[in-house]
């Protein structure tokens, strides 16, 4: 079933878009993902071939034309999670089943080779962007979760959400569909379905 997207955000293609030099990009985690992970084409699934290739030439014409990019720590969490995902379901059709702690404890090369693809990643990501700062208190957590209410997105996307904005940015370049639900801000996209649903609501922005 396609999903309905209530599209509020403005919606830049980045397959027809040129980035600026006054850029200020936040890069989700999605992107980083298939940006600096080797090894995420061998997941159970796989990324489109668009996830691959034009994310990764919008982020170099990004870090060309001297545009910023921001990454946030949470952003680590997620980036660690999925690679030590795909570690494990390559290790599995590889050499038969293993639960996710017996391969995070008993396999001590294998959680080795984890540590050594989540460190050569992040490493990238830190050449490539800046850290945007968050501290999750009550505060944060609160306003949070008011915008949780409102906003269908995941518990990392709406604290990440409160790092952008409390460091006033509004671009993120990002796959997931769910960020256009939030007003004020601009996704830098090449999801298709978000890509059409943002025309249909008169939410596309040609720069």
């Amino acid at each position: 079933m396609p999903v309905n997207y209530t599209v509020h955000a403005d919606v830049i293609d980045i397959r027809r878009d040129i980035p600026r030099p006054d850029d200020v990009f936040l890069v989700d985690s999605n992107v980083l993902y298939w940006l600096t992970y080797t090894r995420a084409s061998q997941a159970s699934q796989p990324p489109m071939r668009y996830q691959t290739k034009d994310y990764p030439a919008y982020i170099a014409k990004a870090l060309s034309a001297k545009s910023a990019l921001r990454s946030c720590g949470l952003s680590f969490a997620e980036l660690a999670h999925r690679i030590e995902k795909t570690e494990r379901e390559i290790y599995i059709r590889a050499t038969g089943n293993a639960g996710k702690k017996e391969f995070r404890h008993n396999y001590t090369s294998e959680r080795a080779n984890v540590v050594a693809e989540v460190q050569a990643a992040w490493g990238q990501v830190k050449t490539m962007t800046q850290a945007v700062a968050i501290q999750i208190d009550e505060i944060v957590t609160d306003a949070a979760l008011a915008r949780f209410s409102t906003q269908p997105l995941d518990g990392y996307d709406l604290f990440i959400l409160e790092a952008v904005a409390n460091a006033g940015m509004v671009k993120v370049i990002t796959d997931d569909g769910d960020y256009v639900t939030v007003p004020g801000i601009q996704v830098f996209t090449a999801n298709q379905n978000v890509i059409t649903a943002s025309q249909a609501h008169g939410k596309l922005l040609i720069r």
